[in-house]
């Protein structure tokens, strides 16, 4: 994979520093920050069926408590490696519908399959971005569909500093290698960028957010 990169804290793991976001009000600056660019990328899912919906790296749940709203959603179910934002997204939590796990993804022991999955800035942490899709292809349910949405790829060089600052492992892929990577695990690719031209920053407004799309193989 490209643009693996550890900085100055190098040895803090990604789910200690969601714990400590969980408590200092990054989990709200998150949603604030990806809330409008979701909105517009969903705004195109057609949700007039029932169907069951995974969040892959959940955080606070805002996510899936906006699906668990919408009537034809039948379980919206979160995960996280952060126990913290857990904890925060259960406090949150609205409808019975909602669930949430402390889970690394490829490690996940979960009976039945999901209709939509959608992951936010969160798979280019896995230590193998491949076993991480690989492990969501099998989670989905023939025909489903999986969203990615990143602001940290290779062609928005704005954001390229995010691994360094952090101090943690970061995957840094172009839009081709996320669409590859979507095909290694049995899933088609399309690839779209969201610009929000009302932001304040600017590498919202031109380079935007990076959203792949990937669609399971039907039931033969």
């Amino acid at each position: 994979m490209a643009g693996r990169a550890r900085g100055p804290v190098a040895g803090r793991t990604v789910g200690e520093t969601f714990d400590m976001w969980a408590s200092n009000g990054r989990a709200e600056k998150m949603e604030r920050e990806h809330s409008r660019a979701v909105a517009a990328r969903l705004a195109s899912v057609d949700l007039s069926s029932p169907f069951r919906f995974l969040d892959v790296g959940c955080g606070n749940g805002w996510l899936v408590r906006r699906m668990a709203a919408v009537p034809s959603c039948r379980a919206a179910v979160g995960i996280d490696l952060s126990p913290a934002m857990v904890r925060e997204a259960r406090r949150l939590a609205r409808l019975a519908k909602e669930r949430y796990e402390a889970a690394r993804v490829e490690s996940w022991a979960h009976r039945g399959r999901f209709d939509l999955v959608f992951s936010m800035e969160a798979l280019y942490y896995a230590d193998s971005v491949d076993e991480a899709l690989a492990a969501v292809a099998r989670l989905m349910a023939p025909g489903a569909t999986l969203i990615c949405g990143t602001d940290f790829y290779a062609e928005n060089r704005a954001t390229r500093w995010w691994a360094r600052e952090m101090g943690i492992t970061m995957h840094l892929l172009s839009r081709a290698q996320w669409a590859a990577a979507f095909r290694r695990a049995g899933l088609s690719a399309r690839t779209r960028t969201v610009r929000d031209a009302s932001s304040s920053k600017r590498w919202r407004r031109e380079a935007g957010t990076l959203f792949v799309t990937g669609t399971a193989p039907p039931a033969r």
